[in-house]
């Protein structure tokens, strides 16, 4: 049917990865149909910087052991209603029959427009490296059932809602136990939020996530980061999952004011959470951390603002900090409040709790 789909001679030297491909030019033009007729045995699409993509509809990925995208540095535009780079689950024993997929996605200049640029589901090992993602109107990375995720220097500009959500599965059969992105990581991952975009970076019912030197900037969002493992969904439910153990954020540089928290913090209650390096550029009005659950740890925090602080919804946050600026503290016995000590506050709080308890809070180290 295709008449230019015929493997190209590779002329230089491959990688072993290569020797060992299929490799597949993708016509210029709309991709959609491309991807759907795709070759059984393609296993590296190349496009070109000189070739002008589209995509009418959703680019369908199929099921495959490892499927190699090289964007080659071109543009690739969407229509409004695209998912980008996607594939359809069904339900969770589709789900677990198609994790063993995986995709790499990589060297896209831009990826302009649609609801989605890349929505992933039910893979293993995945990734996405060097892609520039524009004006998506719904979330520019969606991934579900993601295990062990990377992404590499993705740098999102103008998401109209969201930038990057990892998340549990929500097909038939799927829950908050038994498909997560667990184990995923982003590096170097970039934000320039729109006046619309709700959250820059998003982590739901999934552990062992990593972020290592991310930014969010651009306009004011609601949250920089939303993590969260509350059953319900909802920021007011205190996390209840139990399979959710940990997250690490190390290097996180905020160029912005956040509309409601920067960080927000639902994890399980044994749940180990660990935030270093982190840089508010700047004044907040809404707190730099709005904790509900979950085994808190900031360290390594370069400044510290007089008007930054920590919001809890419990009366007994648990909470440590170590080697922070000596601004970060608990206040004075005559300065302390129900609801204010120093740096931490009770704000919004949940049923039955009314004054603000420094059991659990350690403050230890403090670095000038």
């Amino acid at each position: 049917m295709w008449k230019w789909m015929m493997p190209l001679l590779v002329l230089a030297l491959p990688t072993w990865s290569e020797s060992r491909a299929a490799v597949y030019e993708v016509p210029a033009g709309d991709v959609s149909g491309f991807f759907a007729d795709l070759p059984s045995d393609a296993t590296l699409l190349r496009f070109s910087a000189t070739g002008t993509y589209t995509a009418t509809g959703d680019i369908r990925l199929p099921e495959r052991p490892l499927l190699i995208i090289d964007g080659a540095g071109c543009t690739l535009e969407l229509a409004p209603g695209s998912n980008g780079f996607t594939c359809v689950v069904q339900d969770q024993k589709e789900a677990m029959a198609r994790v063993t997929s995986r995709y790499v996605i990589r060297d896209f200049a831009a990826i302009i427009g649609g609801r989605k640029a890349v929505d992933l589901q039910a893979t293993l090992g995945s990734e996405l490296i060097n892609l520039k993602l524009i004006r998506q109107t719904e979330v520019a990375v969606d991934l579900r059932f993601c295990l062990m995720a990377r992404l590499v220097h993705v740098f999102v500009t103008n998401p109209a809602w969201k930038g990057f959500v990892l998340r549990q599965g929500d097909w038939a059969g799927a829950t908050a136990f038994n498909s997560q992105c667990n184990s995923s990581v982003l590096e170097q991952c970039r934000v320039n939020c729109a006046k619309t975009t709700t959250e820059a970076f998003t982590v739901l019912n999934s552990g062992g996530v990593r972020m290592v030197d991310c930014v969010s900037e651009g306009a004011p969002c609601q949250f920089d980061l939303y993590l969260s493992a509350a059953l319900e969904g909802d920021a007011d439910a205190p996390a209840r999952n139990t399979v959710v153990k940990s997250f690490t954020m190390d290097g996180f540089h905020v160029e912005h004011a956040s509309q409601l928290a920067s960080i927000l913090v639902n994890m399980p209650s044994k749940a180990s959470v660990r935030l270093s390096n982190i840089y508010w550029n700047g004044p907040q009005t809404a707190p730099v951390v709005l904790y509900t659950m979950g085994q808190l740890t900031l360290s390594d925090l370069g400044w510290w603002h007089p008007d930054f602080h920590i919001a809890s919804r419990i009366s007994a946050p648990r909470i440590r900090v170590e080697r922070c600026p000596s601004a970060l503290d608990t206040g004075t016995k005559e300065t302390r409040t129900d609801t204010k000590a120093g740096s931490f506050r009770l704000v919004d709080p949940l049923p039955g709790n009314t004054a603000l308890k420094l059991t659990y809070v350690h403050v230890v180290d403090p670095s000038f």
